[in-house]
This record gives structure tokens, C-alpha cells and sequence, in this order.
């Protein structure tokens, strides 16, 4: 049966396009090639643009995560945030930007805790060891970085939690800091991004799947399939979302809409009509589970 309840969007993002604040957009960056043409997302995407676009899906709360903003004022994203009328629970809680590894974090973790509604800090550690063009960052072993790791043991000081966007190369790597970090809760952005789709690609993404799931302060937020695979089906995304559902269990999943990158292969619609069926053998507790509890207890609403 395909869930009707209540639904907390964990993963979403907003930005003013005139305001040129993520350089990432604009049609002359191409620092962030591994999303292909971005013409659909350059423009404006605001609370009220989300309440259109998302009408009638029973949200009654959302996660915004950090867009990228520039890194040289991320605290400026947040201070944007908060001026901005969210009814009906539109970004009622924050997972903030820091530029982590640098001498700045620190000032920076500590002014984003300050804020109400920041809950989390997002880290990328998204490389491919043979497709430059697909990675988020240079440094495919950013999360054994001394200076890095102690921005996180600050975020886990601050009683904080970590969402990290990853490849299934860093599986292990993020292991080892959740195990170093016990206490830390740490949250798998957009289902470990099985970013390489033939029959080794997906093994291994399988593998880090079940090598992350042992650690049990580890969460995954099951997101923006159509990322990886842009030809994508029906049954294309209930393999997925069934592998990380099974591999997790559906108290460490999460549903997010990834809106509006999403949009650049899936229509918002069809993000939520095909989550839900892939979900729809499961229980109705486990369904609210993955839709609404997990995210608000986590996010603290």
C-alpha cells in the first residue's frame, strides 16, 4: 500500500540565482561537472517556490542542506536562511557549510552552531579514482586529514551531527571515522552515490553499503537516485532503494527529495510517486519510519 502519512523532505536545497552566491551555477563554473548540464536549476528556487512545486505530497517539514554557497562567507548562507519567510515547516531545520580542514573552520563551526535551526554540518569527500570529472574534491583521502578530522571532533563537540556526500571508494575510510567517533552521528547523503552503474560498479556499491551499516552511528539518507542513474525506471529505483533499505533497515533510512537538483533527471512528481512504491511492501510503521520519524528525531524538530 502506498504511504499516505505525513512526510519530512531530510534533503533539499534553495538559492536566489540573482544574488550569484554559488558559484557553481553559473554557466562559466565547471567545478562541479559531475551533475552534467545545469540549465534546468539556473534560476530561482525559494520557500515558495518548493510549496508550489511540492503541493499535495503531505510535507509537513524540511531539511535544508547546504547549496554550495561561497566558501568564503558560508555563515552568509545561513544569516540568507534565516531571513527568509518558511512557512509550513520549509527549512525548518539546517544542515550548514564549513570549510572544513582549513584554518577557518573552527570560527565558522562555532558561529553556524549559534544558529537555531543548524543541527548538522555537511562534509564532501566525493572522489573518483579514474573519472577526475566526477569528483566533488582532489583529495581522495580528506577524512584521514589531521586538520580535517579536527573539525570534526569539534562538530562532535558541539553536539552537531555529520552529513557527508561520498562515493563507495571512501566506504572504508568513513568507517574508520565513525568507529573513531562513536558519538558522532553521521549521515549518508543520497544513498552512498552509486556513481559507477555496471556490474563492478554496483558490487561495490553494495559492498560499502553493508561495510557502513555495520557502524551503527552511521544513517543513510536515501536520495536522488536519478543522479546515478539517469535513464532510471521504476524498477531501477526499487532495486536501490530496497538494497539500502535492506542493508540498513528502515530505522537508519531517510527519504529526501535532493529538489531542485533532482529536477535535472527526475521530475519532483515522479521522485515521490516512485519512492513510494518502491516502499510500498513494507510495513506501514516502517514507512513512517523512513518518510517522517527517522528524520524528525534526528533533525530534532
Amino acid at each position: 500500500m502506498q504511504y499516505e502519512g505525513p512526510i519530512i523532505d531530510a534533503h533539499h536545497h534553495l538559492w536566489d540565482y540573482s544574488m550569484a552566491k554559488h558559484p557553481w551555477l553559473r554557466p562559466q563554473d565547471q567545478s562541479v561537472q559531475a551533475l552534467g548540464n545545469l540549465d534546468k536549476i539556473q534560476r530561482n528556487f525559494l520557500p515558495a517556490d518548493y510549496l508550489q512545486d511540492l503541493r499535495d505530497q503531505g510535507i509537513v517539514g524540511s531539511v535544508h542542506i547546504e547549496a554550495l554557497w561561497d566558501d568564503r562567507d558560508p555563515v552568509a548562507e545561513t544569516q540568507w536562511l534565516d531571513s527568509l519567510d518558511k512557512p509550513h515547516g520549509v527549512a525548518a531545520r539546517y544542515v550548514a557549510g564549513a570549510p572544513l580542514g582549513t584554518d577557518r573552520a573552527a570560527q565558522v563551526l562555532r558561529t553556524q552552531s549559534a544558529f537555531d535551526r543548524v543541527v548538522g554540518v555537511r562534509g564532501i569527500l566525493s572522489h573518483h579514482p579514474s573519472k577526475p570529472e566526477k569528483s566533488f574534491v582532489r583529495n581522495p583521502n580528506l577524512s584521514s586529514d589531521p586538520s580535517w578530522r579536527r573539525d570534526v571532533a569539534l562538530i562532535a563537540a558541539m553536539d552537531l551531527h555529520l552529513e557527508l556526500m561520498i562515493y563507495p571508494y571512501q566506504g572504508l575510510s568513513v568507517c574508520d571515522l565513525a568507529r573513531d567517533f562513536p558519538h558522532l552521528t553521521i549521515v549518508i547523503n543520497h544513498c552512498g552515490s552509486p556513481i559507477d552503474q555496471d556490474e563492478e560498479g554496483l558490487a561495490r556499491w553494495r559492498e560499502a553499503l553493508r561495510t557502513l551499516a555495520r557502524e551503527p552511528n552511521i544513517h543513510l539518507k536515501v536520495s536522488d537516485i536519478a543522479a546515478y542513474v539517469p535513464d532510471w525506471t521504476e524498477e531501477v529505483v526499487r532495486e536501490i532503494v530496497n538494497e539500502c533499505v535492506q542493508t540498513f533497515g528502515d530505522q537508519r533510512c531517510m527519504f529526501g527529495s535532493d529538489y531542485p537538483v533532482v529536477e535535472l533527471e527526475m521530475p519532483i512528481k515522479s521522485v515521490f510517486s516512485t519512492f513510494k512504491n518502491a516502499i510500498g511492501h513494507l510495513g506501514t510503521d516502517a514507512q513512517r519510519r523512513i518518510m517522517h520519524d527517522n528524520a524528525f528525531k534526528l533533525y530534532r524538530f
